[in-house]
């Protein structure tokens, strides 16, 4: 309630928006554009595989985008802007890293994820943060950087062996 968006703002408690998982499970709406406005920070999560399944960012960031408009019958509720920070820096910011990761900037971890949005779900795409929050995939994935590292090229893992992983996954 309203009394608790409060003490979370006043307390600095860091939130974990998991959309899919919520809805899944049946859990109810978090009411994170109230969140938001009292200057909670909430950042974004895919919650446990058994909650969501696809462990696709991407995909919860549509989530989160949606969901709070037709919950509220506001189309402005959460904007594509706002999902992309909480899903970057607001996450860093509720780890205690925000000088460390969550945006590019002189000083920080290089660590970043290029999308390859020349595909059809996705053009055209004037806008690209409306491009990665509405239409990108997390199979859209091109290239990430970890602290300055490439670890996936071309769609690639480059660090593990994917297939023996989905092996013994299975």
């Amino acid at each position: 309630d309203d009394d608790d968006i409060q003490r979370l703002a006043r307390t600095g408690t860091h939130v974990t928006h998991n959309p899919i998982s919520n809805t899944k499970l049946a859990s109810g709406i978090a009411p994170i554009p109230a969140m938001l406005a009292a200057g909670v920070n909430v950042g974004l999560g895919t919650d446990a595989a058994t909650c969501n399944n696809t462990f696709d960012m991407i995909n919860d960031m549509r989530w989160a985008a949606c969901l709070h408009k037709v919950n509220t019958s506001d189309p402005t509720a959460v904007a594509c802007e706002t999902v992309l920070e909480m899903a970057t820096i607001n996450g860093a910011k509720a780890m205690g890293l925000e000088s460390e990761i969550g945006s590019l900037e002189v000083g920080k971890r290089a660590d970043f994820v290029a999308l390859d949005l020349d595909k059809p779900h996705v053009v055209p795409a004037p806008d690209p943060v409306s491009a990665i929050v509405y239409s990108a995939k997390g199979s859209d994935v091109d290239t990430v950087f970890i602290d300055g590292k490439a670890v996936v090229s071309g769609g690639e893992a480059l660090t593990m062996d994917e297939e023996r992983i989905l092996h013994e996954a299975k």
